[in-house]
């Protein structure tokens, strides 16, 4: 776990030349936590895991049930959460334990927002928890030590090389951080405890792939490469020189747009629940699924709750357009398996998913097709009022043909194998 000390020398966010989709897709997995996590592939030194713990800088800090116990990180305001030794405890504190009463009468803590990084290597036990031998002897009975899984709740689960993880230890994660619940069933233990974190994972595509079934666990797969100019890499490294001097001067030199983005994000999550999205943007979201030839209803289930949390970051209660094109981007075209059906005018030969080498040959090859089919579908449309249903329709006909081509090519070369 990381600690307050620890986050503030992290390198700022907003300080981190390029990786600009990089940074907008975890800003909207910190918006909304449980939106299916990020994976970010890429080589050597292309700052993965900064971009990491450059977010866990901006996540505000957490109010905690402050009673001990089985379960960490407790939250106030959700009763459901709290187990029988929580419960008991706050009897003993003379707390109302059925969270009737105002969470003011309750005590409670305020701590960072916990930064937990998975290592090589991990048991099973400490991920997911094991009998506390010292204290079971002393109780007489079998006493729950909690793992990481139970120290990230409400924080950041940081899995640096995913493909290098044991594969019963990262099914047991997934599971975990997928359904927001740890059970335990082994040693005489039968209990769970809550696990709703911010799943960011990373890894080297040159040491290894990662199983197909397991990067369409997490809702967004991007790739760290990226083109930079010669003024940009020395930027970088002056930038990396800098901090590595002074992490403190550094990070006052980035503190304005460093606190802009965290205040943006904290007004972004109480505005999350109030984002309301239309059944016409949803089809408009199937469709396009379907148009790449996605397996499976994740991408979609996905795309909604990121066009909602972009909505949210923007300040917005509805979705529009922007909002579904994003979604587009970030979770759909990685996952398309073919191009969409090309103009009958313009033919095309729709590829599987493109090897490497393709995907240096992305401004040539995919857009011509895709920007043809622009003039067929907005005819269909002019004459829609423009509200909801013309925005719904209005990034189908227009930006969505260019930014599948754009982003599929990436992370399919990238960030999944492309047999």
């Amino acid at each position: 776990m990381v600690a307050s000390g620890v986050a503030s020398r992290a390198f700022p966010l907003a300080a981190i030349t390029g990786h600009g989709t990089l940074k907008l897709a975890l800003l909207l997995a910190a918006v909304d936590p449980g939106l299916g996590g990020v994976v970010i592939a890429g080589g050597r030194g292309t700052g993965k895991s900064v971009l990491a713990r450059g977010l866990h800088a901006l996540l505000p800090p957490i109010d905690v049930l402050d009673v001990g116990g089985q379960a960490l990180n407790i939250d106030p305001q959700r009763p459901d959460d709290w187990d029988e030794a929580t419960c008991i405890r706050l009897t003993e504190l003379g707390a109302d334990p059925t969270g009737v009463a105002s969470s003011a009468l309750l005590p409670t803590a305020v701590v960072p927002a916990p930064f937990v990084q998975v290592p090589l290597g991990i048991t099973e036990d400490r991920l997911v928890g094991s009998v506390d031998v010292t204290a079971s002897l002393t109780s007489g009975q079998a006493v729950f030590q909690p793992g990481l899984l139970a120290e990230a709740h409400r924080g950041v689960l940081y899995v640096d090389e995913l493909n290098l993880l044991d594969d019963n230890v990262t099914n047991l994660l997934l599971a975990a951080v997928g359904s927001g619940e740890n059970r335990i069933e082994r040693e005489g233990l039968s209990l769970s405890h809550p696990c709703r974190c911010l799943l960011i994972a990373t890894f080297n595509p040159e040491e290894g792939p990662v199983r197909d079934h397991l990067l369409d666990r997490f809702a967004i797969c991007l790739s760290a490469n990226q083109v930079l100019e010669l003024e940009q890499r020395v930027e970088i490294t002056r930038s990396a020189m800098d901090q590595a001097e002074s992490s403190t001067d550094f990070g006052a030199r980035w503190q304005e747009e460093t606190d802009a983005l965290a205040t943006q994000l904290l007004l972004a999550r109480q505005w999350l629940p109030d984002v309301q999205i239309a059944r016409e943007q949803i089809v408009y979201l199937v469709n396009e699924a379907l148009r790449g030839g996605v397996e499976g209803h994740r991408s979609e289930l996905y795309a909604v709750r990121v066009a909602r949390a972009h909505a949210a970051l923007s300040g917005r209660d509805r979705v529009e357009a922007d909002d579904l094109q994003v979604a587009v981007r970030l979770v759909i075209a990685p996952r398309a398996l073919q191009m969409p059906p090309p103009d009958p005018d313009q033919p095309l030969e729709p590829p599987p998913p493109p090897p490497p080498p393709q995907g240096e040959q992305r401004p040539e090859d995919p857009d011509q097709p895709e920007k043809e089919q622009e003039p067929d579908e907005p005819d269909d449309q002019d004459d829609e009022p423009e509200e909801d249903e013309s925005q719904d329709d209005s990034p189908e006909d227009q930006a969505p043909p260019q930014v599948p081509e754009e982003f599929l090519l990436d992370p399919e070369a990238i960030a999944i194998d492309p047999d």
